[in-house]
């Protein structure tokens, strides 16, 4: 048996796995902005605490007010991971894709609601370690797809192209 899937089974389930993460993200944050406005920092455990941030600029708060920038930049990206998509005949490689593009669609909703101007919002993050900066469910969705992209290209059998 073949792990091949169908170009059409292939984008249904970047689109599916997409759609779950940013409904799960959008309603987190949507969650985080209702109940920690104005609240100091939530011990949940051990570590871990809610705590609200609006991030106007990239991960780990660099690039703090070049948001369009980023916003075109999540398009882009977004665009170019599903027409990849129906080149490559793996699922693994439409699971990973459905993470980032769900990911990044999530933070780029943020962008374009969140704020005064097009692609002028910031991204709500919530998520606080302590010892590590504060996320969300759309950025812990783009490093597992871009985990799983990574260790798909280190360990797949692809054929060599000449």
């Amino acid at each position: 048996m073949t792990d091949d899937v169908q170009p059409a089974h292939r984008l249904r389930l970047t689109m599916a796995i997409a759609l779950a993460v940013i409904v799960l993200d959008q309603l987190t944050k949507h969650w985080a902005v209702n109940v920690l406005t104005n609240e100091p920092p939530q011990h949940v455990i051990w570590t871990l605490q809610w705590n609200l941030t609006f991030n106007s600029g990239m991960a780990f708060s660099k690039g703090q007010g070049i948001g369009p920038i980023i916003g075109l930049l999540a398009v882009i990206i977004v665009v170019v991971i599903l027409l990849g998509i129906r080149k490559n005949s793996s699922p693994v490689v439409a699971i990973a894709a459905g993470f980032v593009v769900g990911g990044a669609v999530g933070n780029l909703a943020d962008r374009l609601f969140r704020g005064d101007g097009w692609l002028h919002g910031s991204v709500v993050d919530f998520i606080d370690f302590q010892w590590f900066p504060i996320f969300n469910i759309a950025d812990m969705a783009v490093n597992v797809g871009g985990v799983i992209f990574v260790l798909w290209s280190l360990f797949s059998k692809q054929e060599a192209v000449t």
